[in-house]
């Protein structure tokens, strides 16, 4: 905007001091105050014009940089999605692995407990014989 302003008052400043005090060449019915209205119609048709692009290229570039997040939000959505997925999995795994270990290590104390009592066993039938030979 201040450029455009800037831009503005140079171009009026210039065609004033083209112009002079003289009728232009090119229309002798113009006169200095007439070319410095129409220095000054262009300068503003000028400046409205650079102000539209300039106005265009912000809206763009706004624009580019709303998809550039859109499309950075989808990623990390996705990446999230992702991570839960394969948390999901993980877990499922380390459940069944802790479920096949509780298995086998209640198998291996039935076996010991099945040992144990055979043993228990021996040991009072070798004790009950004692008793009854010294009976």
């Amino acid at each position: 905007m201040k450029t455009t302003a800037t831009l503005s008052a140079l171009m009026l400043a210039v065609a004033v001091m083209a112009t002079g005090c003289k009728k232009a060449d090119d229309n002798p019915n113009m006169g200095p105050a007439q070319e410095a209205g129409a220095a000054v119609d262009a300068a503003a048709a000028n400046a409205a014009q650079e102000t539209r692009e300039a106005a265009q290229n912000v809206e763009n570039a706004t624009e580019n940089a709303a998809a550039r997040v859109d499309a950075a939000a989808d990623r990390a959505g996705e990446n999230i999605e992702q991570a839960a997925d394969k948390a999901g999995e993980n877990m499922r795994e380390a459940g069944a692995e802790i479920k096949q270990e509780s298995k086998e290590a209640a198998a291996e104390v039935k076996a010991a407990s099945d040992k144990v009592g055979d043993k228990t066993g021996a040991a009072l039938e070798r004790a009950g014989e004692k008793l009854q030979e010294k009976r």
